[in-house]
């Protein structure tokens, strides 16, 4: 990957990201919490994690270190990259690249997670506070597209996890449903995620609601998610794209009246990036 990494989200704008779909992506999101969801953890380590594990690829030297966000990782080398660990080792899903580091007798591989082409990774190397989705984690991905994102999302829950991936498309459908053959941990829902009542038999309660559904009523069909699976004291994520809602209306108008929806359906955004 090209990009530089900083620990801290340094070179990559805390505002914009890219999507799975190609593109620009949203210029804003939104992380919160419903019911008795508290506040986000500050301070402590917001840069390296405490240790690494060193390896080979191509004969260069490699270091892969935990991020602060639990089950995302730093790979240090020439260019430094996010990373997560490959729940199916030698699998590729988008054509990213992959690194072996050695363990003792032991082999782990991780996948290059690149920001052009997720908003998650965007917002982290932007320097987000939380993303809430950590290993063990139920997470309902509305958006799924064809798994771009899902598929790292699937790596960072890891096999004690579960990733509840809803897309309308039958195209990119059929991509997700490919991908959850090999990744047994996401469960694909061919479905418009306006009408969460018809598959409400599929899901159970879930931690976490990341959206990327790039619609007018956004906010909407995330509350409508949320009221439906989401845990008290549960969290959500939305990537907002202001020009989907309201093209005439500037970005900060936009967000300040989506802050608005949210907090009509009782639902406490917590961060803004």
């Amino acid at each position: 990957m090209k990009p530089g990494f900083s620990p801290r989200g340094g070179g990559f704008g805390g505002r914009g990201g890219f999507g799975d779909r190609g593109g620009r992506g949203g210029r804003g999101g939104f992380g919160g919490g419903r019911g008795r969801g508290g506040g986000f953890h500050s301070g402590g380590n917001r840069g390296r994690g405490r240790g690494g594990k060193r390896g080979n690829q191509s004969g260069k030297n490699v270091m892969v270190e935990p991020h602060r966000h639990e089950g995302v990782f730093i790979c240090r080398g020439k260019e430094d990259a996010l990373v997560t660990k490959n729940l199916v080792p030698g699998e590729s899903v988008y054509g990213e690249k992959r690194v072996s580091i050695s363990e003792g007798d032991d082999k782990i591989e991780y996948r290059a997670w690149n920001p052009f082409r997720s908003k998650l990774a965007a917002a982290i190397l932007g320097g987000v506070d939380q993303i809430h989705i950590k290993p063990g984690a139920k997470v309902l991905y509305l958006g799924a597209a064809s798994g771009t994102t899902v598929s790292h999302v699937s790596d960072i829950v890891g096999p004690d996890g579960l990733v509840y991936a809803v897309e309308f498309s039958h195209r990119s459908g059929r991509d997700l449903i490919n991908l959850a053959k090999k990744r047994t941990n996401i469960i694909p829902v061919i479905e418009d995620a306006r009408h969460p009542h018809k598959y409400r038999m599929l899901i159970a309660m879930v931690d976490v609601i990341f959206a990327d559904v790039a619609q007018p009523d956004q906010t909407r069909i995330v509350a409508l998610n949320a009221h439906t699976f989401l845990r008290n004291g549960g969290h959500f994520v939305i990537s907002i794209k202001a020009n989907c809602i309201d093209s005439t209306a500037s970005a900060e108008a936009v967000f300040a009246s989506e802050v608005k929806k949210m907090q009509q359906e009782n639902m406490k955004p917590q961060e803004q990036l």
